[in-house]
């Protein structure tokens, strides 16, 4: 009898092991939902009808180029033109930024994040931006 009790077990305890393998396996094949994709290139931000002024035109093609790249390009260009450009501009481009680089450094995107929010006051036009995005980077 306690041999039979032991083969029940080993055979229950095999086919639940083999259900939760068969699962695992499933949930490592599928996508997870709501995940953004992992592309090395990330999608551009959409363009403004009607760009924040502080930025000299000059700059637009370099900048849509960089976006087009992904978060570490936006960051070069940013490095290499900050001194060019002002704000609203400036923090808006930042945002778009925290926004590339949240999903590989979120600590990165936090402390960007809160500097543009340190710096902008509520008559900004970006204001409304900041506020949207407050709770998720705070």
């Amino acid at each position: 009898m306690k041999f039979l009790i032991a083969v029940a077990l080993l055979v229950i305890v095999y086919l639940g092991a083999r259900a939760l393998l068969d699962e695992w396996k499933s949930v490592q094949s599928t996508p997870e939902r709501g995940a953004p994709p992992a592309l090395d290139v990330a999608p551009a931000a959409p363009a403004r009808a009607d760009p924040l002024p502080g930025m000299p035109p000059h700059l637009e093609d370099s900048l849509e180029a960089a976006r087009r790249q992904g978060a570490a390009a936006l960051r070069t260009w940013l490095r290499q033109n900050r001194a060019q450009v002002q704000d609203p501009r400036l923090a808006d481009i930042e945002l778009d930024y925290v926004l590339l680089v949240a999903g590989r450094n979120f600590g990165e995107a936090r402390e960007v994040f809160a500097a543009v929010q340190a710096r902008t006051p509520p008559e900004s036009p970006v204001y409304p931006r900041i506020k949207k995005l407050e709770k998720t980077y705070r």
